[in-house]
């Protein structure tokens, strides 16, 4: 039997699938062949997706902690059992405390609108409880917010038309390591291939030409690529004068920007500027595909803006395969209003931010957290400040239970753990944020021991709390057609996919000054934001793996095998400064905290940035990963975290 599905993870594919299911067994997964983008294939991690599923060291069963916080000691008990304590505990901080005390903690750990962060599973019920409000703000949150500023938006171009480009610039994404379905339509297209990256990926090693910025300096450099344009007169007047406001102020900013100022500002040749400036004036048309980790710094959010206010500038937002791909997100016209029900809230209620987990934890006011439901994440593995996140998670009076597959880093600080179900053994529905289609995951087999799907764990918790609110109690079948209202459900579910309709791109007229950005606090005008962070030493680089998923992968054992030893590449110049190696052992470290690593000594990074992989859990990694070196601090916009705003220094060990 074949049954159609969709990869949860947290990658702009969001694939299409096949599995292959034998006497109730799953016995064959592969990308589903007719899906536009998924074309049949998957990536190295989810070709061994099933691994995952029948893993020996998967949770069965509810358990509680019988050890100290963060010994990893625990003992199996019945559900009965651990939702009766899970209610006992909930209503007694409730009666202490409010509501409030309580946090639904998402993460990205599943897409899923039912199972996962997109539809904030249990909301319904920490709604009609008076919890407090989850900011998911680790992953886009400052990227969506700047192009939305500029378009309207926070939809771009289809990625399906970059097939149509002559030329594409890949700033700040390796899609060949993370997201490489969009490859297909790239090399489709023949165009002249630019990676803009602080590190020769794999993907900068089959462009066309490689620019080294600093990280933190896109702004920077997208500006002076237009101070090239416009100094060329290559600017399009006819779209400018009909489909934007606030040219005049953003062209006398645009003149500021002068190729051997933005050379000094981001570490780049004045001849690298000028040449892809006019590379990009004479060239039509022209698309930039940038993702995640470029806007995870201090002005990543202004970064967005700017780049989403380049081909306004050239016009390449009227022309098919010309303008900006971030995210599709904002194209998906989903009834999420309807499947929250935050209209349950009995008042209004606080919001605590994702990246500020360590902070959150350790305030003793306002009232302090007392309850902490873990979803679909590792925060000890992906959360910045990894020790006082560790510190938070270490609270004796704070009540945390975590649904979860595997005992990851943070499953060790749980007092109760729940296990739950994987994609093949639930009903979901997803949308890529790398495409514009709707994906639908049909359960496949049954869940192993007693897993249960996020939706009926909370189902079940919301009936041992006495709750009589009939939406508490909708089925997935409710949920998915209430959340789907518009969209054809039968043929989705048929046929496995559906494509929507892109709103307008921009959504009304580009702002070059945005009002909205003005009374948010916020610069009108789309300018350079520098790195924020105070610390001496190389700027650290942690991008996505090709081995793991933020954490996800992080035990499997062929998959760490492949990855081999935690490894921090450094420029030749950078080591001999340092008298460090190849393949010495090495600290890295500052303020914050540190953690053990192995020198890569190559070009392949510039001078004055060093790089390593995100995803590795830290009880495989001598109790510390990259993320005890990185801040609990704000990106410009919406609270989006600053993973590549984050200097260290490097110590033979």
């Amino acid at each position: 039997m074949k049954v159609l599905g969709a990869c949860p993870l947290d990658c702009p594919d969001a694939c299409s699938w096949v599995v292959t299911v034998e006497d109730g067994v799953a016995t064959g997964l592969r990308g589903n062949k007719e899906h536009p983008v998924t074309r049949g294939a998957l990536c190295v991690k989810v070709n061994r997706y099933l691994e995952q599923v029948g893993a020996p060291d998967r949770l069965r069963y509810p358990m509680r902690r019988t050890g100290p916080k963060g010994s990893g000691r625990f003992e199996r008990i019945s559900w009965d059992d651990a939702l009766d304590e899970i209610a006992n505990r909930l209503t007694g901080i409730i009666d202490e405390f409010g509501g409030e005390a309580v946090w639904p903690f998402h993460g990205t750990g599943s897409l899923g609108y039912l199972q996962g962060m997109e539809g904030y599973p249990g909301r319904r019920l920490f709604n009609l409880l008076g919890a407090s409000h989850h900011r998911p703000t680790i992953c886009s949150v400052a990227g969506s917010a700047g192009v939305r500023y500029t378009l309207g938006t926070s939809g771009g171009m289809d990625p399906e038309d970059l097939a149509q480009s002559r030329l594409i610039l890949l700033w700040g994404t390796n899609p060949l390591s993370s997201g490489h379905h969009v490859w297909k339509f790239i090399q489709d297209s023949g165009a002249y291939l630019v990676s803009i990256d602080p590190v020769r990926t794999k993907t900068s090693e089959r462009c066309d030409e490689h620019l080294a910025p600093l990280p933190g300096t896109d702004a920077a450099l997208a500006l002076g690529l237009l101070h090239v344009i416009v100094a060329r007169g290559a600017q399009d007047d006819a779209f400018i004068a009909e489909h934007t406001e606030g040219w005049p102020e953003f062209r006398d900013l645009i003149a500021e920007y002068t190729p051997e100022r933005v050379a000094a500002i981001t570490g780049l040749a004045v001849e690298q500027i000028v040449g892809l400036g006019e590379r990009i004036a004479r060239t039509r048309p022209t698309a930039i595909r940038a993702s995640q980790g470029m806007q995870r710094h201090a002005g990543g959010g202004m970064a967005l803006r700017v780049l989403a206010c380049l081909p306004g500038v050239t016009g390449d937002w009227a022309i098919p395969g010309g303008g900006l791909h971030y995210s599709t997100s904002g194209h998906f016209r989903l009834d999420l209003a309807a499947l929250v029900r935050d209209d349950l809230l009995p008042h209004p209620v606080r919001t605590l931010s994702m990246t500020k987990l360590g902070e959150n934890l350790l305030e003793t006011e306002n009232p302090p957290v007392k309850a902490l439901f873990v979803i679909g994440a590792n925060p000890v593995g992906s959360n910045p400040d990894q020790r006082r996140v560790i510190e938070g998670l270490s609270r004796e009076d704070l009540f945390t239970v975590v649904l979860e597959h595997f005992g990851t880093d943070t499953v060790d600080y749980a007092d109760i753990v729940l296990p739950a179900t994987m994609q093949p053994e639930h009903l979901d529905v997803l949308a890529g944020y790398g495409h514009l289609y709707l994906i639908w995951n049909e359960p496949a087999i049954e869940p192993p021991g007693e897993c249960l799907s996020t939706t009926e764990t909370f189902r079940r918790l919301a009936r041992r709390l006495g709750l009589t609110e009939p939406a508490l109690y909708d089925s997935d079948d409710e949920l998915m057609r209430q959340l789907l209202t518009g969209h054809d459900l039968d043929r989705l579910r048929a046929d496995g996919f559906l494509k929507v309709q892109p709103g307008p791109v921009p959504a009304g007229t580009l702002q070059f000054v945005s009002a909205r950005a003005e009374l948010a606090g916020h610069d009108p005008l789309p300018a350079y934001t520098p790195p924020a962070d105070p610390g001496d030493g190389l700027v650290l680089i942690s991008a996505a793996s090709q081995y793991f998923l933020n954490t996800i992968f992080g035990s499997n054992p062929e998959l760490r095998r492949r990855a081999g030893e935690s490894r921090i590449t450094l420029h030749p110049d950078d080591a001999a400064a340092r008298g460090i190696t190849d393949g010495a052992p090495v600290r890295v470290a500052n303020a914050r905290g540190s953690f053990d690593s192995i020198a890569e000594i190559s070009d392949r990074v510039r001078p004055g940035v060093a790089a390593t992989p995100k995803g590795r859990w830290a009880k495989f990694s001598g109790g510390a990963t990259v993320n005890a070196t990185i801040a609990e601090r704000d990106a410009d916009y919406g609270g989006g975290a600053v993973f590549h705003d984050n200097r260290v220094e490097v110590y033979p060990r």
